[in-house]
C-alpha cells in the first residue's frame, strides 16, 4: 500500500475481518455444544422416562413382561403402546440381554445395527453414554444407556439414542450462515473503512494540493487554511504555516541581497572595464602587458554578464521584471538571432541552418527578452556542437502554439543532468565542452525559462549523449488577421 488512505483501508478491514470471524468461530463452537447438549438431555429425558413408566407400573402390581406365542419374554401391550410414542431410538432389554421392545425409529433400523444397540446396553462396565456409528451406512447417535432398578426382576436396562444428522445439518445451515456474514462484514469493512480514510484524510489531501501548488520561492507568501479544531490536522497545518513563513522571511532576505549587490557591483565593473580599454587603446602599453589586459578584459566582461544575469533574475523572482510587450512578427527576431549566431557559429566551424513559415507570425512579446532567448539557446548549442556540426533553428505555427526549436549535433546531455539544466549555477563538465572554453555563468538557461514562462509559455528539452540536443519553446498562438 502506498498511500496512508490504502492502508488504513486494509487495517480497518483486517481488524474487523478478524473480529467477525472470531465473532463467528465462537458462536459455531457454542451453538454447536449447544445443539449437542440438548440432543443429550433429550436422550436422557427420553431413558428416564422410559424407566420410570416402568417402575411405577411395577409398583402399581401390573405385569411388565409377559411371553409372547413362541415363549419368548417381550413388554406387555399396554406399555409397548405407552412407548410407541417416543421419537428416538428406545431399546428396553431383558436381564438376559434379550430385546424386550424396540420403538418405531429402532425398529427401522436393520437387524445388525438393532443388534450393535443391543450390545451397547448389556456390555459390562461400558461407558453409559457415548457416540456411535452404526454399521455400514446407518445413522451416528448419541446414546445412554439407564439400569431400570426398582421394578421386574426381569428388566435389564433402557438404551435411549438420538440421531445426529439433523443437528449435523443445522449446525451446517449455521456454519454457511457465519460464513456468508463474514464475506458481508469483509465487504462493508472495506466500503466503511475507505470512506472513514477518505473523509479522515481529505483535510490532508487539501494541504497537500496547496502545499504542492507552492512551486517556487514567488509563491511562499501563500499560507494554509487552519482549521478551528486544533487536532493533528490543525497543528500540521500551523507548522506548515510556520516553515512557509520563515521560508519566505529567507528567499525574501537573499532575493534582496543578490538584487542589491548586482545593482552596486555594475558601477564598479563599468569603471573597471573602461579603465581597462584605455589602457588597451594606450600608445603607452607595452606588448608584453597586452595580453594580461585582454585576459582581465574578457573576466569583466564575463562578471558583468553574470552581474546582468544575477539581477534580471532577481527582480523576475520578486516580480519587478516587467515585460515591455508589443506585437512582432516572430521570424524577424528570429532572424535577427541568426546573424549574430553567425558571427558565434563562423570561428567554431559550425553551420547555422534556419527554417521559418512563409506567413508572418505575429504575437505581443517583449522583443528583446525573446532575442535574449533565443540567442542564449543559440550560443550555447554552438558551445557544445564540434567542429563540422550544425545548429538548426525551427520556428513553425500550429494548435494554436508556436513552437521553437533549437537543435545541435553536440556532444549532449547526460540522462543524470537533464533533469538540472535549468537550475541556476548549473553547467555541464567542462571536459565536455567542445573547445575547454571558459564555462557560461550557469544562469542562461534559468533566464530563458523565466522569458518562456513569462510569456505564458515553456520550454523543453531532450537530448542523448554523442546524438544532440533540441530545446524546445512552446507559446500560445492566435493569429492576426
Amino acid at each position: 500500500m502506498q498511500t496512508i488512505r490504502g492502508r488504513l483501508t486494509a487495517w480497518y478491514a483486517t481488524a474487523l475481518f478478524l473480529t467477525v470471524t472470531v465473532f463467528g468461530v465462537v458462536a459455531y463452537v457454542a451453538g454447536r455444544g449447544a445443539a449437542f447438549e440438548e440432543l443429550d438431555r433429550r436422550i436422557e429425558a427420553t431413558a428416564d422416562l422410559a424407566s420410570g413408566i416402568l417402575v411405577e407400573s411395577y409398583r402399581a402390581g401390573n405385569v411388565v413382561v409377559r411371553e409372547d406365542p413362541e415363549g419368548k419374554p417381550v413388554l406387555v401391550v399396554d406399555l409397548a403402546a405407552t412407548l410407541e410414542a417416543v421419537p428416538d431410538y428406545l431399546v428396553i432389554l431383558h436381564r438376559s440381554g434379550r430385546v424386550l421392545f424396540l420403538s418405531p425409529a429402532a425398529r427401522a433400523l436393520a437387524l445388525p445395527q438393532v443388534e450393535e444397540l443391543r450390545k451397547l446396553g448389556v456390555r459390562e462396565g461400558g461407558s453409559p453414554r457415548g457416540t456411535i456409528h452404526l454399521s455400514p451406512d446407518g445413522p451416528t447417535l448419541h446414546y445412554v444407556v439407564r439400569p431400570v432398578a426398582g421394578a421386574d426382576p426381569q428388566l435389564g436396562a433402557a438404551l435411549a439414542a438420538g440421531d445426529t444428522g439433523p443437528t449435523q445439518q443445522a449446525l451446517q445451515r449455521l456454519s454457511a450462515t457465519l460464513i456468508l456474514l463474514i464475506l458481508a462484514g469483509i465487504l462493508a469493512a472495506v466500503l466503511i473503512g475507505e470512506w472513514i480514510a477518505r473523509h479522515a484524510l481529505e483535510p490532508v489531501d487539501r494541504i497537500i494540493t496547496e502545499v504542492r501548488e507552492i512551486t517556487d520561492g514567488r509563491s511562499l507568501h501563500r499560507r494554509l487554511a487552519e482549521p478551528m479544531v486544533k487536532d493533528e490536522v490543525g497543528r500540521l497545518a500551523a507548522t506548515l504555516n510556520g516553515m512557509l513563513a520563515r521560508l519566505e522571511r529567507s528567499f525574501t532576505a537573499l532575493r534582496r541581497f543578490t538584487a542589491d549587490a548586482s545593482h552596486e557591483l555594475k558601477t564598479p565593473l563599468t569603471v573597471l572595464r573602461a579603465g581597462v580599454e584605455r589602457m588597451i587603446t594606450s600608445p603607452k602599453a607595452t606588448p608584453e602587458s597586452l595580453p594580461v589586459l585582454e585576459e582581465t578584459l574578457a573576466e569583466i566582461n564575463r562578471m558583468t554578464e553574470l552581474v546582468d544575469a544575477l539581477l534580471t533574475l532577481a527582480r523576475a523572482d520578486e516580480g519587478q521584471a516587467d515585460l515591455h510587450r508589443e506585437s512582432v512578427d516572430l521570424r524577424a527576431i528570429v532572424e535577427e538571432a541568426r546573424e549574430t549566431g553567425d558571427l558565434l557559429a563562423e570561428p567554431a566551424g559550425v553551420a547555422i541552418e534556419m527554417a521559418t513559415p512563409a506567413d508572418p507570425i505575429m504575437l505581443d512579446v517583449d522583443p528583446s527578452r525573446m532575442r535574449q532567448l533565443i540567442l542564449n539557446l543559440v550560443e550555447n548549442a554552438v558551445k557544445y556542437t564540434p567542429h563540422g556540426g550544425t545548429v538548426r533553428v525551427q520556428l513553425e505555427a500550429s494548435d494554436g502554439r508556436v513552437q521553437l526549436s533549437v537543435a545541435d549535433t553536440g556532444i549532449g546531455i547526460a540522462p543524470g543532468d537533464l533533469p538540472h539544466v535549468f537550475d541556476r549555477f548549473w553547467r555541464a563538465d567542462t571536459a565536455r565542452t567542445r573547445t575547454g572554453q571558459r564555462a557560461g555563468t550557469g544562469l542562461g538557461l534559468a533566464i530563458c525559462k523565466w522569458i518562456a514562462e513569462a510569456h505564458g509559455g515553456s520550454i523543453d528539452v531532450q537530448s542523448r549523449p554523442g546524438r544532440g540536443t533540441v530545446f524546445t519553446v512552446s507559446l500560445p498562438f492566435r493569429p492576426v488577421p
